[in-house]
């Protein structure tokens, strides 16, 4: 991924404006343009185009129908990236060059048609990014020509499917961990490449985590990045002889680290993981944090920590502490915390039973609960492979579904019912309850009256008549805003910061009942439709299922 600048928005001139029409705003990567689709959307506009039906005013639904990792919310995120696109849709001469070479039988009418398409003529209504969401409420509609509209539903699920499925993952390792713990992306190297590994640092950070080892993504997107050292560092080691300057502060560390160790009767434990400590150490000896288990955790590692913890204490020093890659993490843990209690104790120094530990090893959210269940005493941890690659559920499954055409619904049937689309333009809504908390979403037809506090409504599921539901709001929160105004110049707001949809999200979480956030079974939550919005999509539904003639 080819970062334009250190924020999504690049300053250069534009043809939209929005709120500075002297700013465009441009995608992270250089290669999210409009040719990151795929190409039947390329041969519908064509088709469009060769029946004058382009320029038809049309609606889709950007939504998913069921939350991964099965559970019971989503985060939104993407948002940022897809009014970046709209801002900088321009088809360029070397793109409209390569589509004549991939459709060659095309009237060349359509290719002049392309070269001067842009999204001024589109509208964006959306979910601020970071919102939680849930099954079948659109995220965006997006609104305008038919043929421009079609040719942006492939980009825009790519920037908003892994993003939002990331996010969500982050946000119940958050929750797994605990909001008192340090929570470090480290996925890089087991990324889906540097897209991939750029944007789950980006939505990790969005979703609650604290840091990132992608230096990339620190300097990109303003996310602290974090590191000590591995494995080879260590095992790179095999005698203090391997340093050549072992002076700190006019002392010979070296030397007083053996003291120290030979003190504490640890004489046993492994000298080239000493002496690595000790080179690491006179490197950095403000940030001191080891990785202890290179060759035997708690009868070479942690003792050899605090040998030169100790020693790095003495000269003014305040050492961090450990980290650990392998092995029972709970276990392991308690020992090494229980070890720093002890040396806290003996020596007379209260800050050592607070040294950071900090796990990595393959955790995900079950492991995180089960330490939990078992007790442990880490600080941290460094999450990997199941978060940026999302093992656990790899694709959230976001559509984007025509809804709309000229005023008229769009209605798409299938023999699985969860798989009809709820036609025509909607609004959504969060009901809130006497205690603060989401009791439903709800769609209603956009000419429909919106709900007040106070006012009972009558809400039903979207399929199943027999479901329904009255509810008596506190308080209504409209859910879909208009996020791009084509026709009035692009975005409708100043960017946001990746700190501003962090503290989002985390306020978004306060307004959803604990039964529903929990990791094992939890409470499904209510999409409903207002009773009006019922009965004209089942309508419609009707009129449009064709009858059998068992004759």
């Amino acid at each position: 991924m080819a970062s334009r600048n250190a924020t999504s928005g690049a300053a250069s001139s534009g043809r939209n404006g929005g709120i500075d029409s002297k700013t465009t705003r441009s995608p992270t990567s250089s290669f999210v343009r409009p040719l990151l689709t795929d190409l039947y959307q390329l041969t519908m506009a064509y088709a469009y185009w060769c029946s004058g039906r382009h320029e038809e005013h049309a609606v889709f639904d950007c939504f998913f129908r069921k939350n991964p990792f099965k559970g019971e919310y989503t985060h939104f995120a993407g948002l940022s990236e897809v009014i970046a696109l709209l801002d900088s849709f321009e088809y360029t001469e070397s793109d409209v060059a390569y589509l004549k070479t991939v459709m060659p039988n095309v009237k060349e009418g359509f290719f002049e048609w392309i070269a001067t398409l842009d999204c001024s003529r589109v509208k964006v209504y959306a979910l601020k990014e970071g919102s939680v969401a849930f099954p079948r409420i659109p995220l965006l509609r997006v609104e305008g020509p038919l043929a421009i509209c079609q040719l942006l539903e492939t980009t825009i699920l790519n920037l908003t499917n892994f993003a939002s499925l990331v996010m969500t993952n982050a946000a119940r390792m958050r929750r797994a961990a605990g909001y008192d713990k340090t929570l470090l992306e480290f996925g890089l190297r087991r990324a889906q490449g540097p897209d991939g590994a750029l944007s789950a640092s980006r939505y990790a950070y969005y979703g609650g985590f604290d840091g990132t080892s992608n230096l990339m993504a620190g300097k990109t997107f303003g996310i602290n990045a974090k590191g000590t050292h591995a494995h080879a560092f260590v095992c790179s080691y095999s005698s203090p002889d391997q340093i050549p300057n072992k002076q700190l502060n006019g002392v010979d560390f070296w030397e007083l680290v053996n003291s120290h160790r030979k003190k504490n009767g640890w004489m046993h434990t492994n000298e080239g993981e000493l002496a690595a400590f000790v080179a690491y150490a006179l490197a950095f000896p403000h940030g001191f944090l080891a990785l202890v288990d290179t060759y035997d955790t708690l009868q070479s590692g942690v003792p050899n920590f605090l040998a030169v913890a100790l020693a790095l204490q003495e000269l003014g020093y305040k050492p961090l502490g450990i980290r650990l890659d392998s092995g029972d993490l709970a276990y392991l843990s308690r020992k090494a915390r229980a070890m720093f209690q002890r040396v806290a104790q003996d020596h007379a120094l209260p800050s050592f039973e607070k040294f950071i530990i900090v796990a990595s090893n393959d955790i995900n959210e079950n492991v995180l609960n089960a330490l939990n269940e078992q007790g442990h005493s880490i600080d941290a941890f460094g999450i990997g492979t199941n978060l940026v690659t999302c093992q656990a559920q790899p694709a959230l499954g976001m559509v984007f579904k025509l809804v709309e055409v000229n005023g008229k619904p769009a209605v798409k049937l299938s023999n699985d019912f969860v798989k009809a689309t709820l036609p025509s333009k909607k609004k959504a809504f969060r009901i809130v309850g006497r205690e603060g908390k989401a009791l439903l979403d709800v769609l209603m037809g956009e000419n429909e009256a919106s709900p007040e506090p106070g006012r009972r409504l009558l809400c039903r599921h979207p399929f199943i008549e027999r479901k329904r539901v009255y509810v008596t709001p506190a308080a209504v929160i409209p859910l879909l805003e208009c996020v791009w105004d084509g026709p009035n110049g692009g975005p409708t707001s100043p960017e946001t910061t990746s700190e501003d949809v962090r503290k989002y999200a985390s306020s978004q979480l306060k307004l959803v009942r604990e039964d529903h956030l929990r990791s094992l079974n939890p409470t499904p939550y209510k999409v409903s439709v207002s009773d009006e919005l019922y009965r004209y999509v089942h309508e419609l539904w009707m009129d449009n299922v064709p009858i059998p003639d068992l004759g």
